[in-house]
């Protein structure tokens, strides 16, 4: 079977390589496919408490879909995209396991909207951000209107969305969707950096507060958000993480999470 990703798994972390650097790590349906098995299995493992996403080579993240295949495959003939979107991500809305994306160049439509869905993005300084679909007469619907508009002003966020306009690492983070930049060369150091930042925390303790931050926008007011009920809580107040937390400070040593 043909594959379009790389993995590897070190101390808890996945990280997943678009493999496509010929086409600007633009994805088709079977890399679709494939990267949403890779999430499925990464939402159920234990071990794995975050992941990375990244392209391969130096010019691109990914610049979306892969317009080559749209044009050559009949409609007939297309594979569906998966149920969890571009990338398998983008319209998974029940993975409370942390996703860092890191940008090494070219985040463009489809790529950005990736980026997007992730929950910490580090950039490269040579990376260029844009969701330029009006531009080819569509829409971007996989998550880059909804998420850009919640995430940075909105008269901003309608800038980018209405223009096209492409935006550097250093605007992005000036704007607020980028959370460091980096030379191209330390970028990988640089995500890694993050995520063992986040392994630090208990791993139950952080989907807790994932789950909370994503799930409690969609009440009007902090205190119906409040009072909501969230599963991933109710799941690290019943852990041994929750013991062993308090047990750890009390005892002056570093806590040893299980995640369970």
């Amino acid at each position: 079977m043909r594959t379009s990703i790389r993995v590897d798994v070190s101390d808890h972390v996945l990280t997943i390589t678009i493999d496509r650097p010929e086409a600007m790590n633009a994805l088709d349906p079977p890399a679709h496919i494939e990267l949403s098995a890779i999430f499925d299995s990464f939402a159920g493992d234990p071990q794995l408490w975050i992941a990375i996403i990244t392209g391969s080579g130096d010019r691109a993240f990914s610049a979306g879909n892969d317009l080559k295949y749209l044009a050559q495959t009949p409609p007939d003939q297309r594979i569906p995209f998966p149920k969890t979107g571009l990338a398998g991500i983008t319209a998974r809305f029940d993975l409370n396991k942390p996703i860092i994306a890191a940008v090494n160049g070219v985040a463009m439509g489809g790529g950005f909207e990736i980026a997007l869905a992730c929950d910490l993005i580090i950039a490269a300084d040579t990376a260029i951000f844009a969701l330029p679909e009006p531009l080819v007469g569509v829409a971007a619907t996989e998550g880059g209107v909804h998420r850009l508009s919640r995430m940075i002003p909105f008269k901003q966020a309608m800038g980018m969305l209405l223009t096209g306009q492409r935006v550097t690492a250093a605007q992005g983070a000036a704007m607020g969707f980028v959370n460091e930049v980096v030379a191209p060369s330390d970028l990988m150091d640089a995500a890694r950096r993050w995520a063992d930042a986040i392994i630090k925390g208990s791993p139950l303790a952080v989907r807790a507060t994932k789950e909370m931050a994503l799930c409690g926008q969609a009440y009007a007011t902090v205190q119906k958000a409040m009072s909501a009920t969230y599963p991933a809580l109710e799941h690290l107040c019943a852990s041994q993480d929750f013991i062993e937390g308090p047990k750890a400070f009390a005892e002056k040593r570093p806590p040893a999470w299980v995640g369970a």
